[in-house]
């Protein structure tokens, strides 16, 4: 009977599990996946902790040493020293002035030059010494300082800059320099620790941490400095302050992800909100820079809103609410008017990426040079069509655009018309339509609506030939102008040297 035995302790075994097995089941949650249904509903949809989906944090605090320990040794302090003039800049009244020029102080000249200090930050991308800022940092400079976190100091020299972007690469004589390694912008991720190295408020070498707050933004700042400003920010809350601009944005790896330019604060100091110029933009910008001194900067050929489009617009134009840049207009012999595209699409992509705003379509192109093909994918009445594109210059082509000693005098000129000429008695001259506040002419006694018409002795009746005299000159270039309806020249010396 022992086998008997056996099945009854086996029976009773079962029986108990399944019992247990019931139990646990019908007083206890199922899993943590529960069920929500309305009223009158058939079917059931299932529902989650938010966010949750089983997937588990980091464990631990973050640690950014090793980061901090990579960027602290390749970030710079900048120190600039530059000399403005101060002056009410108007032409003045000394009935002696072509034989007594000296008495233009008595006769109520008070210009006086300033010296003026500034401190900022760089970061330092090659072991030969050199390094990348921001534009407003060393624009109009006469002298650069570079500090290394050991204390040593180096003259620094500006290889060129770009003020639409707020770039510029300057260089000291040095070897064997710590550097950073670029990142990936497009790869950053909005919530990511990120962390701000610099030299703020006149500290030592700071870092600060944050997270990016979001990507593709805005401020028009750039436009201080130039009438195509380039901006596509990521911002963060990582603490920047006046003296942090030029220093790196860097990732937990310690990779370069960005240039610190701007924050936004009604007080001029950090309120929560800074911003970078992404890495991949940075990238092109500097290698343009040190290859040809100027950017070589690829263009789409449209004009857009700066603010979203009116949902009546939408309507109007058969645009689908998904987000996208809308066309204003296409500017003839452009890349998009060579595409098809027409004012009034929808440009929703760029080589598949989906763009939402303006200055995200910003970014995407200036990575790009002229003569790159991408493919844009734009919504008509409607419909959604992808057309290949060649990138063009502002000029239309795609040939290299070689900087200018123009550019030197941080001015838009124009030439003075005919009728213009006449009237005022010459034969033809440059109009200093406005004056940047950095550049050469911004360091001398001239204001708007200066006419340019000799420069070291030449005559000079148009923009070209301004050039061409400026091209064959080297340090001091004696330049003379009038003011139109005012008696005299009034001359003016400029450095050419002091640009470089």
């Amino acid at each position: 009977m022992k086998w008997k035995q056996i099945l009854a302790i086996v029976l009773i075994s079962a029986s108990t599990t399944g019992v247990t097995m019931w139990g646990y089941n019908h007083f206890s949650h199922k899993s943590d996946t529960y069920v929500y249904q309305k009223e009158g509903d058939t079917g059931k949809i299932p529902a989650n902790y938010a966010g949750f989906n089983g997937v588990v944090g980091q464990n631990g605090p973050v640690d950014f040493s090793a980061a901090a320990d990579a960027a602290i040794p390749a970030t710079v302090h900048i120190k600039t020293k530059a000399t403005r003039t101060v002056s009410n800049n108007l032409p003045r009244n000394n009935p002696f002035g072509d034989l007594f020029p000296d008495l233009d102080d008595f006769f109520g000249d008070r210009s006086r030059s300033i010296p003026q200090m500034a401190s900022g930050s760089g970061a330092i991308i090659s072991e030969d010494g050199f390094i990348v800022t921001n534009n407003h940092v060393v624009d109009g400079a006469d002298d650069i300082t570079v500090t290394l976190t050991n204390k040593k100091s180096f003259k620094a020299k500006l290889v060129a800059s770009d003020p639409s972007s707020d770039l510029a690469v300057i260089k000291i004589e040095a070897k064997g320099l710590p550097f950073l390694l670029y990142g990936n912008s497009d790869e950053v991720r909005v919530g990511q620790w990120v962390l701000a190295v610099g030299y703020p408020l006149t500290l030592e070498t700071t870092v600060t941490a944050g997270i990016v707050s979001a990507k593709g933004r805005t401020l028009e700042i750039n436009r201080r400095q130039s009438t195509n400003p380039v901006e596509s920010f990521i911002q963060t809350d990582a603490a920047v302050n006046p003296g942090n601009s030029g220093g790196p944005l860097i990732n937990t790896e310690g990779k370069l992800i960005g240039i610190n330019s701007a924050i936004a604060s009604p007080t001029g100091a950090y309120a929560g909100y800074s911003f970078t110029i992404p890495v991949n933009i940075v990238k092109k910008i500097v290698a343009d820079l040190m290859k040809f001194g100027t950017v070589q900067r690829a263009y789409l050929g449209i004009d857009y809103p700066r603010d979203n489009i009116s949902d009546e617009e939408k309507k109007q134009n058969g645009i689908k609410d998904e987000g996208g840049v809308y066309v204003m207009s296409v500017r003839e012999g452009g890349a998009a008017s060579a595409a098809g595209v027409k004012k009034g699409d929808m440009i929703t992509k760029i080589n598949g990426i989906p763009v939402v705003t303006g200055a995200e379509l910003v970014g995407k192109i200036a990575t790009y040079s002229p003569g790159d093909k991408i493919s844009i994918t734009y919504q008509r009445a409607g419909k959604e069509y992808t057309s290949n594109i060649t990138l063009r210059n502002f000029t239309g082509t795609t040939d290299v655009v070689k900087t200018s000693v123009l550019d030197k005098l941080g001015a838009d000129l124009d030439n003075v018309s005919k009728d213009d000429a006449k009237e005022w008695n010459i034969k033809g001259g440059v109009l200093v339509k406005s004056i940047g506040s950095r550049g050469l002419l911004s360091k001398v006694r001239i204001q708007d609506g200066y006419v340019i018409i000799k420069a070291n002795n030449k005559d000079v009746t148009s923009v070209d030939e301004l050039r061409k005299v400026l091209e064959n000159a080297s340090g001091s270039v004696k330049i003379e102008g009038i003011y139109p309806g005012y008696e005299g020249v009034y001359p003016v010396v400029i450095n050419l040297d002091s640009a470089n």
